[in-house]
């Protein structure tokens, strides 16, 4: 298809992963197509989607009962079947890997998120991960908790490769990265190559503007001043943060701590648009996606955010388009009385939640399926 405008976002330094994963399309030659027709390079999971695709569908019964009359617990067989997932979708995407020297072609495998406020728990566990799945091209997902940024530094201090999940907000998003290049500093005392290792940070967006847009509508329905100074702003809050991280991305890795760390082999930890399907159907369905394309940078979506982008995406780079305006955008939240600091602090809390939640549904699923 070379018409396909996924096809196109890569000439501008994007690439697409699939928030998406499920046992039978690894196996029935879907990711395969997504790959070879759309230029998929990746992809992310996390405890919805293995609840969705275990509890949803047939696809793993037969595994579960095979594990189940070995005796296996029911923790056993959760971690059997993601990690099987995960070590062959890795495989799925290694030639991706390969041909672009480690800068892509990457699967993500999150912690538990009843660990998101436990450093120590987190590292504990993030380890095990890594050396069961014991595929390279592996990211560790780590959520942009207070006690996941000492976590992020340790894992990087120890060659692990993280996707820092769950982040929402910009003051967090200075400390993620700052972790991330303590780091490599702390792996690069020891002695030890930096080349090899890779982080991404991961800004959840479109849960921004759900959370934002019901106030400003209220305020629409207040004073001609109010309703026209929210009018301005209702759906426009995710994009600018979005534009105004990419710009405090491009500071910190262009500052000399870097480029010490450059010369070295240092990958840059790259932006990925995360929650980017559309959840206001007032909204352009392929609206976290067309603004956001920029150089170094990831989307992941989910198939049918990835459907209607091949249909009728228009691929440009606009993620540094309207700079000045989005900064007046966040300036102009205070006025409309709210704090993006306390939205982005809630929507992590929730975000945490709704893992914890979707595990928790996922193991109560695996336990009626065993019974």
């Amino acid at each position: 298809m070379s018409n396909n405008p996924l096809l196109t976002l890569e000439s501008f330094g994007q690439s697409i992963w699939l928030d998406y994963l499920r046992r039978g399309s690894l196996e029935n030659g879907d990711f395969e197509r997504w790959i070879d027709q759309d230029g998929v390079s990746g992809l992310t999971s996390n405890p919805s989607i293995f609840e969705k695709a275990i509890a949803g569908s047939g696809d793993y019964d037969q595994a579960i009962q095979a594990l189940a009359s070995k005796g296996k617990s029911i923790d056993d067989i959760y971690q059997a079947l993601t990690r099987e997932d995960i070590q062959n979708a890795a495989d799925l995407f290694r030639p991706t890997y390969d041909r672009l020297d480690g800068k892509d072609g990457f699967v993500s495998l999150e912690v538990d998120p009843q660990l998101a406020n436990d450093t120590v728990g987190t590292i504990s566990e993030a380890r095990e991960l890594w050396k069961a799945v014991n595929r390279p091209n592996l990211f560790i997902k780590v959520p942009a908790t207070k006690a996941g940024i000492p976590a992020i530094r340790q894992l990087i201090s120890e060659g692990i490769n993280v996707n820092i999940t769950l982040l929402f907000g910009l003051p967090r998003y200075r400390e993620v990265a700052d972790a991330y290049l303590a780091g490599l500093e702390d792996l690069a005392k020891s002695g030890n190559p930096i080349k090899n290792v890779a982080s991404v940070a991961s800004f959840f967006l479109s849960r921004i503007d759900v959370l934002v847009d019901p106030i400003l509508e209220k305020l629409r329905l207040g004073t001609e001043e109010e309703a026209e100074r929210a009018a301005g702003l209702q759906g426009q809050v995710a994009i600018a943060s979005a534009k105004v991280a990419y710009q405090i991305y491009q500071e910190i890795f262009t500052e000399d701590r870097f480029r010490k760390l450059a010369e070295k082999g240092a990958r840059v930890q790259r932006l990925l648009w995360a929650s980017t399907s559309t959840k206001n159907p007032d909204y352009s369905d392929v609206k976290y996606v067309e603004e956001l394309i920029g150089r170094d940078t990831i989307n992941t979506i989910p198939i049918v955010t990835l459907d209607a982008y091949r249909d009728h995406g228009k691929p440009a780079a606009r993620l540094e388009e309207g700079v000045q305006e989005a900064y007046q955008v966040l300036d102009r939240l205070p006025e409309a009385g709210i704090d993006l600091d306390a939205v982005t602090q809630q929507l992590e809390e929730e975000g945490v939640e709704k893992f914890i939640k979707a595990f928790d549904k996922l193991m109560a699923a695996l336990k009626k399926k065993t019974s």
